[in-house]
């Protein structure tokens, strides 16, 4: 994927990225920075907080076929490798179960750092 085309996903977000992003807000103006199609290597993960190594992805119908699945496994391997731990969401979860997402989430903050900028702002 292409710089360009991150931008566009982006700005062109889908009703369960929208949804995603605002389960997030409270970490994000809590000192956790999140980027939307962050690249990592030679793939762009949906959502991404660097500083404590989440990748959160969201995957609609385009993920069920065999050759996708195959693809995200290679994909979560290599951002595994990097360090990174990968939650996975089916859009329909981020729509109708956003507290359970939002639960999940917290686990795996859980004991991660805050960002760094946060933190010489004088955050707690």
């Amino acid at each position: 994927m292409s710089t360009e085309r991150a931008r566009q996903l982006r700005a062109n977000s889908s009703v369960a990225e929208r949804r995603m992003w605002r389960i997030l807000h409270s970490w994000r103006t809590g000192g956790y920075h999140f980027r939307k199609q962050a690249q990592i290597g030679p793939y762009y993960a949906d959502i991404a907080c660097h500083h404590a190594k989440l990748v959160i992805e969201l995957d609609g119908d385009t993920h069920a076929t065999d050759a996708a699945e195959r693809h995200d496994m290679r994909r979560d391997a290599f951002l595994r490798a990097q360090g990174y731990t990968v939650l996975r969401f089916a859009n329909t979860d981020v729509i109708d179960n956003p507290n359970g997402v939002f639960l999940v989430v917290e686990a795996a903050l859980k004991g991660c750092p805050q960002s760094p900028r946060w933190l010489a702002r004088g955050g707690d």
